[in-house]
């Protein structure tokens, strides 16, 4: 069982599209796996075609209701792929989590034993460092990082390192950062390849070999509520997401 959040303070740097993408190719490759949508704006929810304002239950109604697991996780689509969505609701719950005992500890009381039902669990962190990520954070043992090969891709990375470095201190001994992705990789220009020695001299072997190309199927396939694996299958996306996924399973 591996638990693993994607985190990234910065947005549009590729965390939910990840998360949708390498959810579905670890299904595929025959992975029982199950993504959580941890940010307010639902992104990952839609991506994966679900009707954010029709759920009966969501990730809020696990955090602050104690609504079961169970209730809450439906099916995303693929065989073998499971979702705890998100919704609007999600918005009120940095500021209701506050005054609740134990607070930074809540997703790990709630989920604990249904990680372990699933070979992979991948948790969709908002673009922050807020209360939520730092639930997420408590919760999983692995971290990976998507980056953007672009001029500012290590821009805030020393913050998110810090309070990494923070939560394994002080909740959870057994975080690290196991993998750092780099995503809309522009083949065409030199900048991209200049960031992405940048990226590797940064973070050294924790740097997937996999490179996530540009692509505009990628772009394309949260507007039709499928991964690109379904949407566009022949795509370089699907090719990228695919072999990520077989290194990530490389790596167990």
């Amino acid at each position: 069982m591996r638990s693993i959040a994607l985190v990234n303070q910065k947005g549009g740097v590729g965390k939910t599209t990840t998360v949708a993408n390498l959810g579905a190719c670890l299904a595929q490759l025959g992975k029982k796996v199950l993504v959580v949508d941890l940010d307010p704006q639902a992104n990952l929810t839609i991506h994966l075609g679900i009707k954010s304002n029709e759920l009966e239950y969501s990730i809020y109604d696990l955090l602050l209701w104690k609504t079961k697991a169970e209730e809450v996780i439906i099916p995303a689509g693929v065989e073998g792929l499971n979702i705890i969505p998100a919704n609007i609701d999600l918005s009120r719950a940095e500021i209701e989590l506050v005054n609740m005992p134990s607070r930074e500890t809540v997703l790990k009381d709630r989920l604990f034993l249904t990680f372990k039902k699933y070979d992979y669990s991948l948790i969709d962190c908002a673009p922050s460092l807020g209360l939520l990520t730092l639930n997420a954070l408590t919760s999983v043992r692995e971290i990976f990082i998507p980056i953007q090969t672009q001029f500012f891709a290590l821009q805030g990375i020393n913050r998110l390192s810090e309070t990494i470095e923070i939560v394994r201190k002080k909740v959870n001994p057994l975080l690290k950062v196991t993998g750092v992705i780099p995503v809309m990789y522009d083949v065409r220009t030199n900048l991209s390849q200049e960031v992405l020695n940048r990226i590797k001299g940064y973070f050294k072997k924790e740097v997937f070999k996999t490179i996530i190309r540009e692509n505009v199927r990628i772009a394309e396939s949260p507007s039709f509520g499928l991964p690109i694996t379904l949407y566009s299958p022949n795509s370089y996306g699907a090719e990228d997401y695919m072999k990520l996924a077989k290194e990530v399973i490389s790596r167990e």
